[in-house]
């Protein structure tokens, strides 16, 4: 993750800054028992991580020469919190995302739905294999949704390098000439912003995310831009009926806003 953030930086000439958190271990105990030993030894190991973690940031990004800041904290809250306030600093924020993680080690993994819920920024999240942000092909999934319209407008940086746009609605066939009409105002949009875009309404089959995977899959889109909504609470979000499953899938990069 940290040498395609570096290689986005480098394509758009961008200050970076390395944000870490991580949460100490929650010790139960009762009749007054402290375990020194175990707390000690855990504030030991996450110094370390955080150090480690800073070492590896300096060393991949200074290859660019972007002028480079570090933040980091351990905390007793949500990391997403920590990150969220820390983001006031930037444009957009990259992240990776491993699918052998657990979903309950929320210690040392920030819960990404969380974090894109409270941003206020959009999050480009970048599978653990990919090593450069490609921008040949961007699909943009359109959905007549609020968070649609901000995910597009805050891709824009990243529409104008793209070689190929594709805005793309799945509707039923009811809904087709609606759908039309949806995309044929978001590509004069992007035309009047010098970007090039590719309408392109595909009929839903009942299952949207498999029918956008597909489109993406077709065009070799390398990057899908989505609007992202949900319940936090629930620790789950979505664009429409495009599940958490597509968006985070191991080969292709999101980015997304809410």
């Amino acid at each position: 993750m940290l040498l395609a953030a570096s290689d986005l930086a480098g394509q758009l000439s961008a200050d970076v800054v390395g944000i870490a958190a991580c949460q100490p271990l929650r010790v139960i105990y009762s009749d007054g028992y402290v375990p020194d030993d175990l707390i000690q030894k855990d504030r030991e190991a996450l110094e370390k991580d955080i150090s480690d973690a800073e070492t590896e940031f300096r060393a991949v990004m200074g290859k660019r020469g972007s002028n480079l800041e570090w933040r980091s904290t351990v905390t007793f809250g949500p990391l997403s919190d920590y990150l969220a306030d820390q983001a006031r600093c930037a444009d957009i924020m990259v992240t990776g995302v491993h699918q052998s993680e657990s979903i309950f080690d929320t210690s040392r993994h920030v819960d990404i739905g969380d974090l894109v819920i409270q941003l206020g920024r959009p999050v480009l999240i970048v599978p653990t294999d990919v090593e450069k942000i490609i921008l040949e092909c961007i699909l943009v999934a359109w959905k007549e949704t609020r968070e649609s319209r901000r995910a597009v407008l805050d891709a824009l940086p990243l529409l104008r390098k793209a070689n190929h746009v594709v805005v793309c609605e799945i509707a039923s066939k009811e809904e087709m000439t609606a759908a039309r009409q949806h995309l044929t105002d978001v590509v004069g949009w992007l035309k009047r912003d010098g970007i090039t875009a590719e309408p392109m309404a595909a009929l839903s089959t009942g299952d949207d995310a498999a029918g956008l995977d597909v489109v993406a899959s077709d065009r070799a889109a390398d990057i899908i831009v989505a609007g992202a909504y949900g319940h936090s609470r629930l620790r789950e979000w979505a664009l429409g009926g495009v599940t958490k499953d597509l968006l985070l899938r191991a080969d292709r990069c999101a980015f997304v806003s809410h």
